[in-house]
């Protein structure tokens, strides 16, 4: 069907004409595909329509089947499902398709379903679901636990994935696998003379386009028949996906903010606060700016420190993060939409498709880590086609200019990270089972059948699936004599749970995303704040002031999952720091900075950063190398703390601590020795108090990637890991009870149960797949072992350079600071930098 000659289509591009737009060729694309039934992948960038691409998309559809009376036709049933990452996107996205709507003349409605949605507008769902809902993906699989959700979904035509590549390489995207597998599974069924289901990715760009679609539509693109049966899956299953790329070259402005003076032994953190002065003209000839911050802790520094060095801005300047209350951070959205605020302080809680049109500079503070995330940040800046977005790199250290540097020739070059899909998640799949018992039962051969079509579980086998079977129904070999595990009962070949008390347990805690428990701060007189994790406040005692949400508290009482707290005049206070607040720097950001850092030495007058930075380097170069990108440098210092090894691949933190583990476990065969360790993005440190027996004869076998998983496993406690690992995996697999709102059970508690559970895994199912998969994602992500292994591939190939400086260099110096920090208070940190850099500079 030629889509310019459709009803819709007409419809659809007079309303925009009367607007004065004109739809982009790529959205023309993907509505003719979406009218032809087909599914596939958008590709845009950041402000360019993504949204309209699917979602007009599915309006053309709607008005070709029913050109007379689409705008008298309502109470459709549900037609489109838009899954969303954040709730913060629901409200925004919704927003836009209700105007089109409107100005359509069309009955149709939209939902919101988040666990912001009250249960008021939950039961009207249930009575009448609207045409379009915007879910979250732990919400859809609550969808799934309705006794009779299969009619929920029997008008369905199009199922769009936003933001596909933020959820795809983690265990959110494994849900929105499974649930695609699942409607897929219900469309199969229900198939007579109807169209089929169309899905739709929408993403930025990554490294892995093609693997990305083909993840997301595995389920349509491989069904699996069913066990015992000869006949294929449905004919309209057998298509292969499309990527739809939109060919608009977004342009991208990055400029760095320089420090008056470059310090020659620089070190992490403290710089950026001193440049808060040099945002100010930033502030001010902007209408609106967004300034990113890394972590939630620095946020609220940042914000603390822009009202004291320019108060005016008070009222103007607003702070959003996670932990801040709903009501709060929706107040910042309303305003930002609105243009009311003059600059927006965030975390990544603002990275994600919220499209703000006054926004038109961003300042990123600190190195973004990765490619993908500094684009993102920068799309949120001059949202609109046409415009240039305008982003300004603010270093927390001298050093962090070479990552701008490598940052503008990484966006030049068009090389960005991939996200790497993941496989074999059991305790997802256990959780969903369960999901799946409480609302209609299932049948196992027929959703062994709809999982293995996924990717995740392509590879999952039928013993394995016999071992969850009797694990959800039996509690497995190992917990079979406790009835607590006996979760699901076996009715005439159908698995249901019929306990309320667990069926309600398990709606409480459907979803992935496991933290430390949080603990909410209100004010004793009344009036949320927000919150802050339970590890952080354990730490203070009554009277102690600490910074939330902009405000300085002063903590009266923890009563139950409460802090009550209130004002506070004191003059220094603690900032919280919430987990996870550190991010590695990405393969892709590591690979550029290794080139940046081989230009040091021949520097046009096109790089600013390497201009800048050329007293520092070559203060490097006389006191040990620049290493050129195929160069591995080593540094051997003795100084009056011991004897140093600093080495420096700049493959990020995670890579380096478990590298020096390793490396350290190597040397210690070779000579009885022990060491300490620091690490930051760049390199790593080995201290002891002895000669280190590294040197050019053993070098090349010391970083030899032979052994490496058993050497792995000597040198670096995996079990302890694992067993840290295993907390999250029995949360999600329903291991192990939360509690409930309101009483959820301390962290330390969570952790000694699990650990429990781990020691009866390891003592009686020591193959128990739970077990397997705790080792397994130690391996995969908090040592990152592909990446390790291929690291000590590409130093086989590099050349090693071992120097010997009389003092410690500005390469070593950051690193030498970190390991300081553990020790040391803030304040005293500072003093003690500061001697060491006078001491080294005279």
């Amino acid at each position: 069907m030629q889509l310019t000659h459709t009803k819709g289509y007409q419809v659809v591009h007079q309303w925009l004409s009367s607007k004065g737009f004109q739809p982009f060729a790529y959205q023309e694309e993907s509505w003719q595909h979406i009218v032809n039934g087909k599914s596939g992948l958008v590709n845009a960038p950041t402000g360019t329509g993504k949204t309209f691409s699917v979602f007009l998309g599915t309006v053309i559809q709607f008005i070709n089947q029913h050109p007379k009376t689409y705008q008298s036709k309502g109470k459709n049933g549900l037609l489109l499902i838009w899954i969303t990452p954040l709730r913060a996107l629901a409200k925004d996205i919704g927003r836009a398709m209700e105007e089109v709507i409107a100005e359509l003349g069309m009955q149709w409605q939209v939902g919101i379903r988040s666990g912001d949605t009250s249960t008021a507008d939950r039961q009207k769902q249930k009575r009448q679901m609207p045409e379009v809902l915007i879910i979250t993906p732990e919400s859809l699989h609550l969808l799934l636990t309705q006794k009779g959700y299969p009619e929920i979904f029997k008008n369905l035509q199009v199922i769009a994935v936003d933001e596909w590549h933020e959820l795809m390489g983690s265990k959110r995207g494994v849900q929105v696998e499974l649930a695609i597998s699942r409607i897929c599974g219900l469309s199969n069924a229900q198939l007579k003379d109807k169209p089929g289901l169309s899905i739709w990715g929408i993403s930025a760009t990554i490294g892995n386009l093609e693997q990305a679609k083909d993840v997301l539509l595995r389920p349509i693109t491989h069904p699996q028949p069913l066990k015992g049966s000869s006949s294929a899956a449905k004919p309209w299953l057998n298509k292969n996906g499309i990527i739809v790329r939109a060919s608009l070259s977004k342009s991208i402005e990055v400029e760095s903010i320089l420090p008056d003076e470059i310090e020659k032994y620089p070190w992490a953190g403290h710089l950026g606060i001193k440049l808060a002065k040099k945002v100010l003209p930033i502030i001010e000839q902007s209408r609106t700016t967004l300034i990113f911050i890394n972590t939630r802790g620095m946020s609220e520094l940042w914000y603390q420190t822009l009202l004291n060095v320019a108060p005016e801005l008070a009222g103007a300047i607003a702070l959003h993060h996670g932990s801040i209350e709903s009501e709060l951070r929706n107040w910042v959205e309303e305003a930002l939409h609105e243009g009311k605020l003059k600059a927006v302080v965030c975390t990544a809680s603002l990275d994600l498709g919220v499209d703000f049109r006054p926004v038109e500079t961003v300042i990123q503070v600190g190195s973004p880590k990765g490619v993908a995330r500094f684009l993102q940040r920068a799309g949120r800046s001059g949202h609109q086609p046409d415009a240039v977005s305008k982003i300004y790199f603010l270093p927390t250290h001298s050093l962090e200019l070479v990552e701008a540097a490598a940052l503008k020739s990484a966006i030049e070059e068009e090389f960005i990270e991939s996200r790497e899909p993941m496989i074999l998640c059991y305790d997802v799949l256990i959780q969903y089972l369960c999901t799946l018992a409480v609302g209609e039962g299932f049948v196992p051969d027929e959703i062994f059948s709809e999982v293995k079509s996924t990717h995740c579980y392509s590879e999952l086998t039928e013993e394995e699936w016999r071992e969850i079977l009797f694990f959800i129904t039996l509690g497995g070999n190992a917990l079979q004599q406790y009835d607590e595990y006996k979760k699901v009962e076996i009715e005439n070949g159908i698995y249901r749970i019929k306990s309320r008390r667990i069926a309600m347990r398990h709606r409480l805690h459907i979803g992935t995303i496991v933290s430390d428990s949080m603990l909410k701060v209100k004010f004793i007189t009344g009036g949320y704040v927000g919150m802050v994790e339970e590890s952080f406040l354990s730490r203070l005692e009554p009277g102690d002031s600490f910074t939330l949400a902009g405000r300085q508290l002063e903590l009266v009482m923890i009563k139950e999952m409460t802090a009550l707290v209130k004002k506070s005049n004191a003059k220094k206070s603690i900032v919280p720091s919430w987990m996870g607040g550190r991010l590695p720097l990405s393969a892709s950001l590591g690979k550029v900075l290794r080139e940046a850092f081989g230009k040091a030495g021949m520097v046009n007058g096109d790089e600013i950063e390497l201009s800048v930075l050329q007293p520092l380097f070559e203060v490097q170069q006389k006191l040990s190398l620049v290493p050129a990108p195929n160069e591995l440098l080593i540094e051997q210092i003795e100084t009056r703390d011991g004897f140093h090894l600093f080495v420096y691949p700049f493959e990020g933190r995670l890579v380096h601590e478990a590298m020096a583990a390793v490396l350290g476990y190597r040397i210690s065969r070779i000579t009885p020795i022990t060491f300490s360790i620091a690490m930051n993005d760049y390199g790593f440190e080995l201290l002891s108090d002895q000669p280190i027996p590294l040197d050019d004869s053993n070098a090349y076998e010391l970083f030899s990637s032979d052994n490496l998983m058993e050497d792995i496993q000597h040198s670096v406690n995996a079990t302890e890991m694992a067993k840290r690992k295993f907390r999250d995996i029995s949360v999600i697999g329903g291991l192990i009870f939360q509690g409930y709102p309101g009483e959820y059970k301390k962290a330390r508690h969570l952790q000694s149960s699990a650990g429990l559970i781990f020691n009866v895994f390891s003592e009686y199912e020591p193959d128990h797949v739970l077990l397997r998969q705790a080792f397994q994602e130690v391996f995969d992500q908090q040592m990152e072992e592909v990446r390790l292994r291929q690291m000590l591939e590409r130093i086989q190939r590099s050349r090693i350079v071992i120097t010997y400086p009389k003092r410690l260099t500005p390469f070593c110096f950051p690193i030498k600071v970190d390991s300081l920090r553990e020790n040391l208070t803030s304040e005293k940190l500072e003093d003690r930098v500061r001697k060491m850099q006078q001491q080294l500079e005279s």
